[in-house]
């Protein structure tokens, strides 16, 4: 998975994902509902990576099972958020799915009004 699929899989998940670059020009966001599921830094060139909201405990398994991949969020709150390398021990399917996790995290922290309009 290069930049450009990970940025069409995430506008791909819903209609209303957006994305943004409230940090500066060297990091694009995407959200849903206002609220971010994923971060990817522009500025990387060889050792691509994203931040993904995840269950804690899911985060835990993650880290100790794909010590080289996934790691505590890099400046985010590290019980929530992992950072995770694009071409390592996971392959495109699985990266897909960790997105989809966080994804779905935060559309069910949405309050109900929100959620109904995506």
């Amino acid at each position: 998975m290069h930049i450009e699929e990970l940025r069409e899989y995430c506008l791909g998940l819903a209609p209303s994902v957006t994305e943004e670059m409230p940090f500066g020009p060297d990091t694009l966001v995407f959200k849903i509902g206002g609220k971010i599921f994923l971060l990817v830094g522009l500025d990387q060139v060889q050792d691509l990576s994203f931040n993904v909201k995840c269950d804690p405990e899911y985060a835990v398994e993650l880290r100790e099972k794909y010590e080289q991949t996934v790691i505590p969020g890099y400046h985010m709150n590290k019980k929530h958020w992992n950072t995770v390398y694009i071409g390592r021990e996971l392959h495109d399917k699985q990266l897909q799915e960790l997105i989809d996790h966080s994804y779905e995290l935060v559309v069910k922290s949405l309050p109900k009004s929100v959620r109904d309009s995506i």
